[in-house]
């Protein structure tokens, strides 16, 4: 949960930057954003001294260090599994590339869709994955294919040397012990938002 909420600290250090702020205490930090102010000090006393007495933390200088902490000074190459609706939607959203995530191949099983570009991304047999991601020495997966497919694709990433799956098919998975792997069901998201509904509306 630290590690997710650094994730949420350096988006906002983000949108201070942006808007021209230079330094910034933890209480003006939450009362932005609706964090807790201590939550804030614990978690980045948790990594290191970053704050200045009596003037706070330096916007920059904090987002970098976190950036640091997190992976994120450098390029992570990613990629793409399923090019359907949830795929392309994935594809074109600029919040992975704004955070150093760029999808360098994306692969699939419909021979309609490969053997070509999107914007400057070959889109490839999905039969080429494991060499493709040798080569490019990619890291990270990301599972955008129906439930039935996801076990097999999961297999075919770990086998390529993957490291780390973000898995958005709608089915649990599993993975070798030394692969982290991070399952985003968007149906399970909205059953707990109508649970909270019906629960309100008894």
């Amino acid at each position: 949960m630290t590690i997710r909420r650094l994730s949420v600290y350096t988006r906002c250090l983000l949108q201070l930057e942006e808007d021209g702020v230079k330094t910034v205490s933890s209480q003006e930090l939450a009362e932005r954003f609706n964090l807790n102010s201590a939550q804030v000090r614990k978690d980045l006393a948790y990594f290191g001294e970053f704050g200045v007495r009596g003037i706070g933390y330096y916007v920059s200088g904090l987002k970098a260090e976190l950036q640091k902490i997190l992976g994120l000074h450098r390029e992570w190459p990613v990629a793409l599994v399923g090019f359907g609706n949830l795929g392309s939607a994935l594809f074109h959203y600029k919040g992975f590339a704004r955070q150093g995530f760029r999808i360098s191949a994306i692969f699939d099983d419909d021979p309609a869709k490969c053997n070509r570009e999107v914007n400057g991304v070959p889109v490839l047999p999905a039969r080429e994955l494991g060499r493709e991601v040798k080569a490019r020495g990619i890291q990270i997966g990301i599972v955008a294919v129906p439930a039935e497919s996801a076990q097999a694709v999961t297999d075919q990433l770990a086998a390529a040397g993957i490291k780390a799956i973000l898995n958005f098919a709608p089915v649990r998975i599993r993975a070798p012990r030394d692969i982290r792997l991070k399952d985003v069901d968007l149906s399970i998201e909205l059953e707990t938002l109508s649970f909270y509904l019906a629960k309100s509306a008894r």
